[in-house]
């Protein structure tokens, strides 16, 4: 019986997704689901390579390619991983043993930024600390959730950007959150392009402009022009 499914949304991953893919441990009951937003670049086929269920869509969206993949996902558990971010050691069995409280509905775990710069160690000791305080991971933390609940409160509503915030506030609505303490391992990539502190302004800019109603449409163009 498959107990955990793992979503994997992709476009033009060539470059991550053998290595997230070669450190999940897999067995009968976890299924691997990657699914393709209109990659140009070899992703497609470096997956049918490896014999990886794909769904391949012609449109590049997160929030409908998790959508897709959890609508044909099999398991109980549903967990969303970003194609450059590698799962800790026995990630099944922390997942499967966070369930064992009733009142958890879904969670994710700790995360940690693949460089060795000291300003990046405060961004993740802020992150987790936000995470435990207020109960809200973001999507590079490894999402998991109860395909019940999931399904229930309509998956990730259609944003192009902040899907996993939006998301993990309904979330909050129908149980309990839980932050487990081992760590994600996430690339530093985006930190690499614009450097820490920009990304961090950015970062919060967009997060305060959803709070104060800027619509996602208007949030992505602000993303994207910086």
């Amino acid at each position: 019986m498959i107990e955990i499914s793992i979503i994997i949304p992709v476009l033009n991953e060539e470059t991550f997704i053998l290595k997230t893919l070669n450190n999940l441990r897999t067995n009968e009951a976890i299924e691997v689901i990657v699914v393709d937003g209109g990659s140009q670049d070899n992703t497609v086929q470096l997956l049918q390579n490896m014999g990886v269920k794909i769904i391949k869509l012609t449109q590049a969206s997160r929030s409908l390619q998790m959508n897709q993949g959890a609508l044909l996902a099999t398991g109980n558990i549903l967990l969303f991983l970003h194609a450059d971010t590698i799962l800790p050691e026995g990630y099944d069995e922390l997942i499967l043993n966070s369930f064992s409280n009733s009142k958890i509905v879904g969670g994710a775990f700790k995360l940690k930024i693949d460089l060795s710069l000291f300003s990046l160690r405060l961004i993740e000791i802020l992150v987790n600390w936000r995470s435990q305080i207020f109960s809200i991971p973001y999507g590079d933390q490894g999402i998991f959730v109860k395909t019940s609940v999931f399904r229930e409160i309509g998956g990730f509503t259609n944003f192009p950007i902040m899907e996993d915030f939006e998301f993990m506030q309904k979330l909050n609505k129908r149980g309990k959150i839980v932050i487990v303490s081992a760590k994600v391992v996430t690339s530093g990539r985006r930190w690499q392009k614009l450097g820490v502190v920009k990304t961090t302004l950015i970062n919060q800019l967009i997060i305060l402009g959803y709070y104060l109603g800027v619509s996602p449409k208007k949030l992505v163009q602000w993303y994207r022009e910086k």
